[in-house]
C-alpha cells in the first residue's frame, strides 16, 4: 500500500509547472490579477498549495510564467523566413492581440522589463533590424524604438483595460465617448489638437493606429538606413 508520502509525490509529479500555468492563465484572463492567489489556484486544480509551491516559489514568479507563456506563443505563430519588415510587423501585432486578449500580460511587461518574455520580444525585434541591412552601430536604436514603442502601447492598453473589464458598467465606447465630450469642451487656444481629434476618440481603431505607429517607425529605420549608405 502507498504511504502518504509517495501519493504526495505522484500528485506533485502529474500536477506541473504548466498545468499551473495554464490555471493561472484562466484565472487572470476571467477574473484579474488580484484574484490569482495559491489558494484560488489549489481549489482550480483540486490540490494542495504545498504542491503548487514546489513548482512555482511565489506569485511574482507564476505571473513571469504565465507572461513567457503567452508571449512563446505569438512568437511560435509567426512565420519563419518572412520579409524582415512583414516580421516586425507580425511580432508587433502578435504582442498588440496578445495584449488585448490578456490585459495582464501588459502589466507584467511594463513591471519587469528585462524577465524572459521582454527578451524575446526584444530578440525578436533586434533579429529582424539586423536583418533588414541596418549598420551595426544603429541597431540598438533601432531595436530600442520599436520595442520601446510597443511596451508604451502594452502600459496604455493594460491600464485602459482596467477601467472597461468586462461587466463593468461602462464599455470601452462609452468610455472613450466620455473622453471625447471632455476634449471637446477644452479651451481651443491651449488644445487645438485635441479639440480636432476628439469626434475620432470613440470609434478608431487601436490595433489599426498602434500598426500605423510600427510604419512609421520602420519608415525612419529605412530613411536612416539609406542615409548611410
Amino acid at each position: 500500500m502507498a504511504t502518504r508520502a509517495q501519493r504526495t509525490e505522484r500528485r506533485t509529479d502529474a500536477l506541473s509547472k504548466e498545468r499551473i500555468v495554464e490555471a493561472a492563465i484562466g484565472i487572470l484572463d476571467t477574473e484579474g490579477e488580484k484574484a490569482l492567489t495559491f489558494r484560488a489556484l489549489s481549489a482550480r486544480l483540486a490540490t494542495g498549495a504545498g504542491a503548487i509551491y514546489w513548482h512555482v516559489a511565489n506569485k511574482d514568479e507564476l505571473l513571469a510564467a504565465a507572461t513567457e507563456d503567452v508571449v512563446t506563443r505569438v512568437l511560435a505563430g509567426i512565420t519563419p523566413g518572412a520579409d524582415p519588415r512583414e516580421g516586425i510587423r507580425a511580432l508587433a501585432l502578435g504582442v498588440f492581440d496578445a495584449i488585448d486578449a490578456h490585459p495582464w500580460v501588459g502589466a507584467q511587461l511594463s513591471r519587469e522589463p528585462w524577465g524572459p518574455a521582454l527578451l524575446q520580444i526584444f530578440e525578436g525585434f533586434g533579429g529582424r533590424v539586423q536583418e533588414l541591412g541596418v549598420a551595426r552601430d544603429a541597431q540598438f536604436d533601432a531595436a530600442s524604438a520599436l520595442l520601446n514603442y510597443v511596451l508604451g502601447a502594452a502600459a496604455q492598453n493594460a491600464a485602459n483595460a482596467r477601467l472597461v473589464l468586462p461587466g463593468a458598467a461602462t464599455d470601452r465606447s462609452s468610455f472613450l465617448g466620455g473622453i471625447a465630450s471632455q476634449w471637446a469642451e477644452l479651451d481651443a487656444a491651449r488644445h487645438p489638437f485635441l479639440r480636432q481629434v476628439a469626434e475620432e476618440l470613440p470609434e478608431h481603431d487601436d490595433r489599426a493606429q498602434f500598426l500605423a505607429g510600427i510604419d512609421l517607425i520602420l519608415t525612419g529605420i529605412d530613411t536612416a538606413r539609406r542615409a548611410h549608405g
